[in-house]
């Protein structure tokens, strides 16, 4: 089985090959950049490099995997207006990776509780809370945009220790460490582990992909747990009679 993978719910930019299945996987290519650029600017160049350097023939891959949400807007956007395109220009399904799901893929094997959390602005956080029963992931608590201290009450629920990554960390680690989490056992995730990968998406979608868990370019749509700020004023003017 080979899928690519595409993430871009961040600021991460990342493109992966991998191959096996739930018994040997290995990751052929990994491409990641996390720099402030559009992924609009990195993201075709990056799946185009990567397949010139493994000799990739794009036909030979099983399915097309992206980070599906949620995150940035704009970055969710390009994401799968990439998988979508990719898989109606080649036939191929498309795997939607819950963006969480790829993020707590990266601790992969640990027997901590992990909490992926990103800055959702707005005093907020998407959030989820997962364990691992050897290298299948388990959900504790589904993808949710919730505040911080909201978290906290919900992680007090496991006596366990929790590891923290994602984007959210730097924000938040300080009301972390200091006041929500004061008592329990957490810790942070290191550099190399602690932003999206498209190889954990890819490493993940080998297992969706074996459970059948695929879906057509047509309908897959990015799952963006909140309205959009232009959406949001919307809403706000139509519900001041302004629209």
């Amino acid at each position: 089985m080979r899928i690519l993978a595409i993430e871009s719910s961040g600021l991460v930019a990342g493109v992966a090959v991998v191959e096996g299945d739930l018994v040997n996987e290995e990751t052929v290519a990994e491409y990641t950049v996390n720099f402030k650029k559009t992924h609009s600017q990195t993201l075709l160049p990056m799946l185009d490099e990567t397949a010139k350097m493994i000799e990739l023939d794009l036909d030979t891959i099983d399915a097309v995997a992206v980070s599906g949400g949620p995150g940035s807007f704009t970055g969710l956007r390009i994401g799968s207006a990439t998988a979508k395109g990719l898989g109606l220009a080649l036939h191929k399904p498309l795997i939607h990776i819950p963006t969480l799901h790829g993020l707590a893929y990266n601790l992969c094997g640990t027997d901590s509780i992990v909490c992926p959390i990103m800055d959702a602005r707005r005093g907020q956080v998407y959030t989820g809370v997962f364990e691992f029963d050897g290298n299948a992931l388990v959900v504790l608590k589904e993808q949710m945009a919730v505040s911080i201290e909201e978290l906290g009450e919900e992680l007090h629920n496991f006596d366990r220790r929790v590891i923290f990554l994602g984007d959210g960390v730097p924000v938040f680690k300080e009301a972390l460490t200091e006041r929500i989490m004061v008592g329990r056992r957490i810790s942070f995730a290191p550099a190399n582990m602690n932003r999206q990968r498209a190889a954990s998406v890819g490493a993940l979608a080998l297992r969706y992909y074996s459970e059948g868990r695929i879906e057509s370019a047509g309908e897959h749509r990015p799952d963006y747990l909140r309205m959009s700020q232009a959406e949001r004023e919307r809403k706000e003017k139509e519900r001041k009679g302004l629209l």
